[in-house]
């Protein structure tokens, strides 16, 4: 049996913490028994951060194909061909091009047979943004090169996943006001279905149980607090019983997340970021992880940002990257292509 290809890590922001954290967890490889891993990135911007933060450690500029075999004794780097500069906490004219042309070709390796699946490191969307960077971020990002590299349009799904909890916001990087406009029956139903067809394919749970969220206070309080909820959500839920998917809901959003809650259901819908990301940022900020479903591929990343203060300190908890790399790798494994929901 031939060995896993090994995972593609993306660069990230190269002012922030993720250029630490992959240095560190390569450090302590054997301690968080992680799978094979290659960065795309710049070797001498990675061996000046090393040095900068006291870590020994020895760089090996390699392909793809040749990641796995030098894994073990030096961190594998797919050299990038552009110019880093950036310092710790503080983002130059490298950081938005090196952090998007790192993902572009994570992806392209992914797609093209050479890795097992995409980590991505935290970008700061400020400074894409202020470079032209169009999409609102990663997720639509990684959705747009699928399409670009593939010809095949998909639609992506933001999961936030922990042993104690997994969330999906429906709508995700939007202003408040936007999500009435933008929240839809079909819009949820697709949502689970993707959910519930990766839940089973890739998480292993032959019929896993979706919870599905209200948008309003008490999930509309029959109609006295908002009629969202029976006007779309609760058709949602109708269409997804029909097509058998265990889902339930919608359910008043403010006790869904306490321990007794969640030992109900597998993974809880939720109609707009914040209402998803809240309760799994407090119960698992330290180790959560997101996971782009929908896509052909696995893609996971650490659930947190490029945390500034903390860059070139030596001082950030590598362990959500840690949780991602481990996550992608048990993901891929169980299947490693899915075709797009219709």
């Amino acid at each position: 049996m031939s060995a896993p290809l090994p995972l593609t890590v993306t660069l990230g922001e190269p002012a922030g913490i993720g250029p630490d954290l992959t240095l560190a967890l390569w450090r302590r490889r054997v301690e968080f028994d992680l799978p094979g891993f290659y960065v795309v990135g710049n070797a001498d911007f990675l061996a000046r951060r090393a040095r900068l933060l006291g870590l020994e450690v020895p760089i090996a500029e390699v392909t793809p194909a040749q990641a796995n075999g030098a894994f073990a004794r030096a961190l594998p780097i797919s050299p990038l061909g552009l110019p880093v500069t950036a310092a710790p906490g503080k983002p130059d004219a490298t950081s938005a091009p090196a952090a998007v042309a790192s993902i572009r070709r994570a992806v392209g390796d992914v797609v093209a047979g050479e890795a097992a699946a995409v980590v991505t490191n935290p970008v700061a969307k400020n400074v894409l943004t202020r470079a032209g960077f169009a999409d609102p971020g990663h997720t639509e990002f990684l959705a747009r090169l699928v399409e670009q590299q593939t010809g095949k349009a998909v639609q992506p799904v933001m999961l936030l996943w922990s042993p104690e909890l997994a969330v999906v916001p429906v709508t995700v990087h939007m202003p408040l006001r936007q999500v009435f406009s933008a929240l839809s029956t079909a819009l949820i139903v697709k949502t689970g279905r993707i959910v519930a067809r990766e839940f089973e394919t890739r998480f292993g749970i032959a019929r896993p149980r979706l919870a599905v969220a209200g948008l309003n206070p008490h999930a509309g309080e029959d109609g006295t607090l908002g009629e969202e909820d029976a006007e779309i959500v609760r058709p949602a839920v109708d269409a997804l019983e029909r097509a058998g998917i265990d889902a339930v809901g919608p359910l008043s959003a403010d006790t869904l997340f306490h321990a007794a809650a969640r030992a109900r259901y597998d993974v809880a819908l939720c109609m707009y970021h914040d209402l998803a990301l809240i309760p799994i940022k407090t119960l698992a900020f330290d180790h959560g992880v997101n996971v782009t479903l929908g896509l052909p591929f696995v893609r996971t990343s650490p659930d947190h940002g490029t945390a500034f203060d903390l860059a070139g300190t030596g001082k950030a908890d590598p362990s959500s990257l840690a949780a991602a790399l481990k996550l992608a790798a048990r993901l891929a494994a169980a299947n490693p292509a899915l075709a797009p929901v219709a």
